[in-house]
């Protein structure tokens, strides 16, 4: 057996350069992972191995949901549910002083649920939210900063691409718990949020109120309605064992079609080729991502580094508590620099069996996981959120810094709270009896 310590210095090293010099990060995983297995087979057989791998990695029923979901997510973000979703989330916001803040971070928890994307969110919910929080006389960082830090949690609300991907990498984690516990974890990421911006609203005087004119209430609600449903409708049918999450997959494009084309009538028949390129698009990056990170976790298995992290880790401390630490900073470590499903795929065989021998529930740590990752994107360097967060706020980075530090704040508490107090996530689970 080769070295562990020098294998993980080749893929780690090799990663990072690759990366540095502004390769995709596709290939980067790829080429570090093939050279590492070279250090054990002959280079011939290490490609066919590796071509292998990635091949087969795909060669998985479940992740048919992957490309529905995303199919589902692209409709949903071209036919114009986000000024519904504002409007309805108006209705419970609109007298509290920072109202249009408030507005914001409802409206991505709502459509970043729908979506199943924290980018979708940030585009949509923020194109609308900020230039209006600007107008009347919010400060521009602030808005963007509120738009960023809640974009995200469309990435725990189910339905969400995320569970899907670590049930299939931790041999087969219930999604419907997932979903559940996700649903809670992502609420509480959003009433933390809501929090800092009651502070900050109140700190600089945004009492901009909307007036609900009579009639509109229910009106507003009638529109709102069909889109919320689908949550209710997915995430339902799959916790009564209607249909399986591929089948939800696949009733999410029905239903999302049916709304667009037919009952709002936002999209055009003529749009739908349109959709169609977008959605091969994104579920072709996503795959190859998918299938190099196979390819990566099977280099690591054949150096042992497994194994060898597993016992690093162990040896650090004989306290749960430490450990759940070390692997929170970790993952933390890992968000900032890579996209969430290979992470996933990555990690998971790695960490979850350390974490069982801890007692944590699989389905406890994969909230965690998802979490932890999806910080990442809103954090420097990689994280795509915070770039398309600053570009749609208009704003420059670098000052969204000072803005997003009480945000990051209050994720990280909440993070804290749902890794050391379980129930917090995972009460609905076993409420609903899908644990």
């Amino acid at each position: 057996m080769i070295d562990p310590i020098l294998a993980s210095s080749l893929l780690v090293g090799l990663f990072v350069v690759l990366l540095v010099l502004g390769t995709p990060i596709g290939l980067c995983i790829v080429i570090s992972s093939g050279a590492t297995i070279m250090l054990v087979l002959p280079p011939d057989i290490a490609m066919f191995t590796t071509a292998q791998k990635m091949f087969s990695s795909l060669d998985s029923f479940a992740l048919l949901a992957v490309p529905f979901f995303i199919l589902s997510g692209v409709i949903m973000n071209n036919g114009g549910i986000a000024t519904r979703l504002v409007n309805f989330a108006k209705l419970f916001t609109g007298r509290i002083p920072g109202s249009l803040s408030y507005t914001n971070i409802a409206g991505n928890m709502m459509f970043g649920a729908v979506s199943g994307s924290a980018i979708a969110a940030s585009t949509s919910i923020g194109g609308v939210m900020i230039p209006m929080s600007a107008k009347e006389g919010y400060n521009r960082n602030f808005a963007s900063a509120v738009n960023i830090a809640s974009a995200p949690t469309g990435m725990l609300i189910p339905p969400t691409t995320a569970f899907i991907l670590y049930a299939l990498a931790s041999g087969g984690t219930s999604i419907a718990a997932l979903f559940a516990g996700g649903f809670v974890a992502g609420s509480l990421w959003g009433i933390g949020c809501m929090l800092v911006t009651y502070v900050v609203a109140k700190r600089n005087n945004y009492t901009h109120f909307f007036a609900v004119q009579k009639g509109m209430a229910w009106k507003v609600t009638r529109d709102a309605i069909p889109s919320l449903l689908l949550v209710i409708i997915i995430v339902g049918g799959i916790v009564q064992g209607i249909f399986t999450a591929i089948e939800a997959s696949a009733v999410a494009v029905v239903y999302t079609a049916y709304l667009t084309l037919i009952l709002y009538k936002t999209l055009k028949w003529k749009d739908v080729p349109n959709i169609l390129i977008q959605t091969v698009v994104m579920t072709g990056v996503i795959m190859f991502l998918l299938a190099t990170s196979s390819a990566m976790s099977f280099a690591m298995s054949m150096t042992g580094i497994p194994t060898a992290l597993s016992n690093m880790i162990l040896g650090i401390s004989s306290s749960p508590a430490v450990i759940m630490l070390i692997i929170t900073v970790f993952l933390l470590v890992v968000g900032a620099f890579m996209d969430i499903g290979p992470a996933i795929l990555i990690f998971t065989p790695i960490l979850l069996p350390i974490v069982e021998k801890l007692g944590v529930d699989p389905v406890h740590f994969g909230i965690l996981l998802v979490y932890n990752l999806a910080i990442g994107t809103i954090t420097p360097p990689v994280g795509s959120g915070l770039y398309v967060g600053a570009s749609v706020g208009k704003v420059k980075v670098e000052n969204l810094i000072k803005p997003l530090a009480p945000f990051y704040a209050s994720i990280i508490v909440v993070l804290l709270f749902i890794t050391y107090v379980p129930e917090l996530t995972l009460f609905l689970p076993r409420l609903l009896g899908v644990m």
